[in-house]
């Protein structure tokens, strides 16, 4: 069992309740950032689900650099702090560079290392120096048993709080590939595994131009990471990912955010109960 990580009044991992981190992949405006963290408060809430809002602030990584950043640092950040304080939400959202973390720091509880810089060692050491949870994305290129050294990163300079999640190995160009192996292998390194079942499902560079995905694998990817084991449950989720600004191929529709969530709840239930 992993050990527990507390953000907040939630705890993730140490056998507590499966936790949700779920909103649209970029703040793209102060209404949908409302809506979707109302909508989805009420329905995690109802559930029973602990539940932490996620969106990035900008998106530093792009395929081209012709696609949608952001609305700016500091107009997103001010969002994020105004879903926190009307909700009463805990925060994730990413990081891209050392001198944003601070400003990022005063809003979220839980910094997110993108799976891209999950090596960067001052990236991650100035995360963890905040005393926030930081959450490290598996990079695409990364071998899970390797993930435990960068959470020893976090922890070397006195912050436990680490969080690992899986979004997909490499599997040729354009392609990702979840091996349910590697929630199983980091979850041996005793920090909380997440999943993030809507990246894992992305083509990188798949639509030419930008990101592509396979959105219609992101029931079997949850259910599946329930049933081997997981301490969370990460998704990007939209009212109309055709009209989201990014990630539009791999965003879970609103209207399904729900009914996934009750085969979710049901199958790690199952799981729980089987393992007792």
């Amino acid at each position: 069992m992993t050990k527990a990580v507390s953000v907040g009044k939630i705890k993730i991992g140490g056998g507590n309740p499966l936790v949700i981190i779920a909103g649209p992949c970029v703040v793209e405006s102060r209404e949908l950032a409302l809506r979707v963290a109302r909508d989805a408060a009420k329905i995690t809430k109802s559930l029973g689900q602990p539940y932490i809002y996620k969106s990035s602030y900008k998106k530093a990584n792009r395929t081209s650099g012709n696609t949608f950043v952001g609305i700016g640092m500091d107009e997103a950040l001010k969002i994020l702090q105004e879903v926190k304080k009307e909700f009463g939400l805990p925060i994730l959202t990413d990081v891209h560079s050392e001198n944003e973390i601070d400003a990022v720091a005063e809003v979220a509880d839980v910094i997110q290392i993108p799976a891209f810089l999950c090596r960067q060692t001052e990236l991650l050491q100035s995360a963890g120096r905040t005393g926030r949870a930081v959450n490290i994305k598996k990079g695409q290129f990364m071998a899970p048993e390797d993930m435990r050294l960068q959470a020893e990163k976090v922890e070397a300079v006195g912050n436990s709080k680490v969080l690992l999640t899986e979004r997909g190995a490499t599997f040729g160009y354009h392609n990702l590939v979840v091996d349910m192996r590697s929630l199983v292998i980091m979850e041996q390194s005793g920090y909380p595994v997440i999943l993030d079942a809507t990246h894992s499902l992305q083509l990188p560079g798949g639509e030419h131009d930008r990101t592509g995905g396979q959105p219609e694998f992101i029931y079997p990817i949850a259910r599946a990471g329930a049933a081997v084991g997981i301490d969370g449950l990460f998704l990007e989720t939209h009212p109309d990912p055709r009209k989201a600004l990014s990630d539009a191929s791999t965003q879970l529709p609103f209207e399904l955010f729900k009914p996934l969530l009750n085969q979710v709840k049901k199958i790690d239930a199952a799981r729980r109960k089987l393992t007792e």
